[in-house]
């Protein structure tokens, strides 16, 4: 074909409008990448998409929600952080993000409880939850949006009058940071002297008994008897060294009060020095303990004992367990301790049981599950202001309210994991495939290349 000025002038007018075209494509694409966002998920099992539950919740909140992370500025905890709730940002642009370094800002994680790095804060409606990194997946999450959106207001009724732990009081004996953790939750707390007004209030949501120091008078603890037989809902935070007068109670709810004070000397390797403290870091299977991996701590704890009649009206379950190593001490907790054999008590041994029943037809307990549910722990001083910020303190009474409130209810989401994709070879297989690419790939481009040198060489 012979080149003529013309056809010179034409190959370079196509190659400039080629060129215009091109850059007028890209700065079309650009632009509109700034303005729309598509994602597509590719992966196995959609394993980087939101469930249809999940996408379910985010419609059901109506104004924004905002998130604060308090993670150090580490770019692989904020990214994966960030990652995370991109997802939910997605199908819900007004959720916000933000990010405090906890050591720049030490007062502001203090004023939220913040214990570990990573931990998010969810506040919606003038409400908040928590979430620890570990609880990081789309089932914690969403059921935390799940907690904020319920309606209403619970109430816990502090029993009072006979030296019980004051919910609003601020003594290191007192619960006033736990119940303050449990306001920002929808959860009001009341005192009630029964010596002044006979009468449980019927919008009690929870009888919460903390811890009291003089008996109970039997008038009284017919009110409570009564209460709990009518199907109302119960917490018991009890004290080594007698049930205050309360023994009708225990028997109706086939427990009992072990003699003695637990004692865990293997706490001492988790810096903890007096033994009467014990150390809880493995949970007996039970809804509130789910998915919970932190130490809790227990100073001055009794062990609960529980009927073994299969045919009693309560299921009792336990949640809260010492270790093997511990065992009620019945002496002095003085000098050298050493297990006596005639005496205490051999761990493991139960400090939190979680009792349940079908409510009768009779019975109004507000339940939305038709179930009563109580619980009684060994010990008040974990939840005291004292103790309660060591270690998951705060998170398990705050777990405690959530289940006997029916509050624990779970969006089931099925966990995605990628589908098996490993590759098993016998030693033949191997061989063929290490010799093929060490030598067999290798020669084929050396004959490529051969082949290719000679063809030239003959033209």
């Amino acid at each position: 074909m012979k080149v003529t000025p013309a056809s010179r002038r034409l190959t370079r007018l196509q190659n400039a409008v080629f060129i215009v075209l091109l850059l007028a494509i890209v700065g079309v694409l650009a632009w509109l990448s700034t303005r729309y966002v598509y994602q597509a998920d590719w992966t196995a099992g959609a394993r980087r998409s939101l469930s249809e539950a999940s996408v379910q919740m985010l419609a059901k909140l109506d104004g924004p929600l905002n998130i604060t992370a308090f993670a150090r500025d580490t770019l692989e905890t904020r990214r994966g952080i960030g990652d995370f709730i991109k997802r939910y940002q997605r199908y819900k642009p007004d959720i916000s993000l933000e990010f405090v370094d906890p050591d720049a800002a030490p007062a502001r994680a203090r004023e939220q409880g913040i214990t570990m790095d990573g931990e998010l804060v969810l506040s919606y409606g003038g409400q908040s939850e928590r979430l620890k990194p570990f609880e990081l997946r789309e089932q914690s999450f969403t059921n935390a949006l799940q907690r904020l959106l319920r309606s209403g207001t619970r109430t816990l009724v502090f029993l009072d009058g006979h030296g019980e732990r004051q919910p609003d009081g601020q003594a290191n004996f007192d619960l006033s940071t736990w119940t303050q953790a449990l306001a920002k939750k929808g959860f009001r707390s009341l005192s009630l002297n029964l010596a002044q007004n006979p009468e449980i209030p019927p919008d009690t949501d929870v009888l919460v008994i903390a811890g009291p120091q003089v008996a109970i008078l039997p008038g009284e603890v017919r009110r409570i008897v009564d209460y709990v037989q009518q199907g109302g809902r119960l917490l018991w935070l009890g004290e080594p060294g007698g049930n205050a007068g309360l023994e009708p109670l225990a028997e109706q709810l086939g427990i009992r009060f072990e003699p003695g004070v637990i004692v865990d000397l293997t706490s001492q390797l988790l810096g903890i020095q007096s033994p009467a403290i014990a150390a809880v870091t493995n949970y007996p299977a039970h809804p509130i303990t789910r998915d919970f991996g932190l130490v809790t701590v227990f100073p001055v704890a009794a062990a609960l004992g529980h009927s073994a009649d299969e045919d009693a009206p309560w299921d009792i379950r336990p949640f809260l367990s010492t270790n093997a190593g511990s065992w009620a001490e019945t002496g002095e907790l003085a000098g050298e301790l050493t297990f006596n054999d005639g005496a205490d008590l051999r761990g493991p041994l139960d400090i939190g049981l979680a009792l349940s029943r079908p409510l009768d037809n009779d019975a109004d307990g507000g339940g939305e599950q038709g179930e009563q549910r109580a619980v009684v722990v060994g010990d008040g001083d974990f939840l005291a202001n004292r103790y309660i910020g060591n270690a998951g303190n705060l998170d398990l009474g705050l777990r405690i309210v959530n289940w006997l409130s029916s509050d624990e209810a779970l969006i089931d989401i099925p966990a995605k994991t990628a589908p098996d994709v490993s590759l098993s070879l016998s030693p033949a297989q191997s061989a063929v495939i290490g010799f093929g690419f060490l030598l067999g790939v290798p020669a084929l481009l050396i004959l490529s290349g051969l082949t290719v040198w000679l063809r030239r060489r003959r033209r």
